[in-house]
């Protein structure tokens, strides 16, 4: 089969596409056809071995535990082990795959979920991690309910532009911060308010909001909390770019600490990959509440322009690697 490999740290450049052997499913698992696989910024961190301090975390010390690339990713169940019942070859599906960056790849059997029939396989491709960080970031840690006033900085990417769909699913008041080119994208998502970065800063208008969702780490959590309401939550997911010792993770820290002294949350996100999350996300897409965006799309081929275009930080949206 055709994959994408990563046998070393660096840039996208290292990235081969190769071919090698189709994986066998082992009990618990599935092996699913890829139609499509999702960029994110997670996979661009891991080529990286960046930040440095995330190899002593488990993606690898000298270079990548896992030879082939991508996460998420929507396809057809092509075999299914021996101990799996509720999954059948035929079944489209969507979920965290490891591997996803190849014609074939293996998930367990509670990694996926069937794919909303309303879906292409690339938009479903472009739902598991964002859509269900976005769903944790809001609904879960974020707490938000009807009626409050929510922020997600970052709203023209891939988690900001679920995010910003599930908080008015929730009936938020939700102002979404983005780049002069994504304004009316993310006004399109259902935000009340949209602020373009480039010529305003809300951490110094008037506006104090409930909840703020944070997918950018690039302002100092001061001014963070100064855009917080008293009791406020600040949710951070932390983004971040190459060449960092430490990365997101210092500010994510930062936030531990400073929470234990103030009357706002400040909340790291954790990264989790929970198969009721994706049923969550999916009733929601099943329902018309929420509704993939992606960007651009790449042959297999060319996987390591994509993650080239998410590492430089401005894709609209999710960036989707197709294969059918």
């Amino acid at each position: 089969m055709k994959a994408v490999l990563q046998e070393r740290f660096g840039p996208p450049d290292v990235l081969r596409f190769v071919d090698t052997e189709r994986p066998e499913p082992g009990p618990d698992d599935v092996l699913v056809r890829v139609h499509a696989a999702a960029v994110n910024p997670a996979d661009w961190h891991i080529l990286r071995g960046d930040p440095y301090v995330a190899r002593l975390m488990g993606i690898g010390l000298t270079k990548p535990k896992k030879p082939i690339a991508g996460i998420d990713a929507a396809g057809v169940v092509e075999a299914v082990g021996s101990n799996v019942h509720g999954l059948r070859p035929g079944d489209e599906v969507l979920g965290f795959v490891r591997g996803a960056f190849a014609e074939y790849a293996c998930a367990a059997e509670d990694k996926v979920v069937p794919k909303p029939a309303s879906l292409t396989f690339e938009q479903a491709a472009a739902v598991p991690i964002a859509a269900t960080t976005a769903l944790r970031g809001i609904r879960d840690v974020g707490a938000v309910t009807a009626g409050q006033r929510v922020l997600v900085n970052g709203a023209g990417g891939g988690v900001g532009t679920f995010a910003v769909q599930i908080a008015v699913a929730l009936g938020a008041e939700v102002t979404g911060v983005c780049s002069t080119g994504n304004v009316e994208l993310v006004r399109s998502l259902g935000a009340a308010h949209v602020i373009d970065y480039t010529t305003d800063d809300f951490t110094e208008g008037p506006i104090r909001y409930d909840m703020i969702l944070d997918n950018v780490s690039s302002l100092p959590l001061n001014g963070l909390r100064a855009a917080l309401t008293p009791k406020g939550i600040l949710v951070l997911n932390g983004g971040g770019s190459p060449g960092h010792v430490f990365g997101p993770i210092a500010v994510l820290l930062k936030a531990v600490v400073v929470n234990l002294f103030v009357s706002q949350g400040l909340r790291p996100l954790p990264s989790k990959e929970k198969r009721e999350e994706l049923l969550d996300v999916t009733a929601l897409i099943e329902e018309g509440k929420v509704t993939p965006f992606v960007d651009r799309t790449y042959p297999l081929a060319e996987t390591a322009e994509g993650v080239r275009h998410v590492e430089q930080g401005h894709a609209r949206g999710k960036v989707v690697v197709t294969l059918m």
